[in-house]
């Protein structure tokens, strides 16, 4: 695994670093990460099931684990009223940096679509409420993603467009909402297409993410995902924009800094 060569801050914006995928040897694949300069670990949450072993990952790595708060679409149930009251009292009880990952997920299963529209409207008011970026989860969902987004806009709405796999229409609009596009593995991807219209949205907008356990970049496609693997994301980024792999790592860390306040 390449570090990059003066080792500036790399920060992964998205990653499950709590998945059961990871039970195994979790201390020493964060090692491999801070070892190739990966040092920020912003951690999304999933439903109430997962807050406790968010929390004890933050206690183990309090200067490097970041956590959000928020119920992802694929988890928007028949009980998901009960769900928005876990976030909602933990967003009471404690600090954190984000309200992610919220959003609609049409890809799985339709049947939730009213109730994920719910979801995804009454948490940004929270992010809004709690002067908290969003991070979005969106697959085949665009169009009724920007209809939320349109209705909620407003200078104290941004965040993170996630695993942003659009066109370079779509990946403009995202912006329009004052959304960062996070840019992981598909970008690597011979078949992920982001990386012929890249180069044509200015790097301000750009932060990293792996999305680990998932979304490996090449040449690890298919295998579990970790952090350390950003390195890769950077090198095709530093192709695709032509510039250096430090310069992409140092702006999209600012750009990380600029959204979640840390």
């Amino acid at each position: 695994m390449k570090a990059l060569n003066s080792t500036p801050i790399i920060t992964d914006t998205h990653t499950h670093l709590y998945s059961e995928e990871f039970d195994q040897d979790r201390d020493e694949m964060m090692q491999r990460a801070i070892n190739a300069g990966v040092t920020r670990f912003f951690i999304p949450a999933i439903d109430a099931a997962a807050t406790q072993s968010m929390y004890d990952l933050e206690k183990n790595y309090p200067d490097n684990v970041f956590l959000m708060m928020g119920l992802h679409p694929t988890y928007v149930k028949e009980n998901y009223l009960e769900e928005l009251a876990h976030v909602e009292n933990e967003l009471a009880k404690r600090k954190f940096y984000a309200v992610g990952e919220i959003g609609i997920d049409l890809y799985w299963d339709k049947t939730h679509l009213k109730e994920q529209q719910i979801a995804f409207k009454k948490q940004i008011q929270l992010a809004k409420q709690y002067k908290l970026p969003i991070v979005i989860h969106c697959r085949e969902a665009f169009d009724e993603i920007f209809e939320v987004l349109e209705e909620e806009k407003s200078e104290d709405l941004f965040g993170i467009f996630h695993c942003f796999s659009g066109t370079l229409e779509q990946a403009l609009q995202a912006i329009s909402y004052n959304m960062k596009l996070g840019i992981g593995g598909v970008v690597t991807f011979k078949n992920g297409k982001i990386d012929q219209f890249l180069n044509q949205i200015d790097l301000k907008h750009i932060v990293l993410e792996t999305d680990s356990p998932y979304l490996a970049p090449i040449p690890y496609r298919g295998k579990r995902n970790e952090s350390s693997y950003l390195v890769n994301v950077i090198s095709k980024l530093a192709a695709i924009y032509e510039v250096s792999e430090e310069e992409i790592a140092a702006i999209t860390t600012q750009n990380s800094k600029d959204v979640f306040g840390i």
